[in-house]
């Protein structure tokens, strides 16, 4: 993923990734690139208490809305835990690419990832919902 910043992450939320992480889907799934950015974003996040994060800042069990760059398509999606994740509803896996690429980013970020055709960009356009924020205890 290009231009990669330092993510503001919650510090229940961290310590929950890093336990995914480290359990054994993950392992059987490490060679993924995006799961490796997860990793290195983890390892150098700004992590903080619940209430210190800022309101428009992208946390597990996060409504966001973007817009992709080149054709301007808006997407809603709450960003969850695998077991969680239920696509036709609109909750997207932080094991995603998607999702990886999300976490810990900002309202105005442009976030960007490699597929098969080239890189996608979106612009997170609106935090609909932030547990954090909003004083909803996930």
């Amino acid at each position: 993923m290009a231009n990669r910043k330092q993510i503001i992450v919650t510090r229940e939320d961290h310590a929950r990734l890093e336990s995914l992480l480290a359990s054994s889907f993950a392992a059987a799934c490490s060679d993924r690139p995006h799961l490796q950015s997860l990793r290195g974003e983890l390892d150098i996040a700004q992590v903080v208490n619940s209430e210190e994060v800022p309101p428009n800042v992208v946390t597990m069990n996060s409504t966001i809305r973007m817009r992709e760059v080149r054709t301007r398509e808006i997407e809603t999606y709450t960003l969850v835990y695998p077991e969680r994740a239920d696509i036709a509803e609109g909750k997207l896996s932080v094991l995603a690419p998607i999702g990886t690429a999300i976490l810990g980013y900002q309202v105005g970020d442009i976030v960007e990832w490699n597929v098969p055709g080239g890189t996608i960009r979106f612009k997170i356009e609106e935090l609909v919902f932030q547990p954090e924020r909003d004083g909803v205890v996930a």
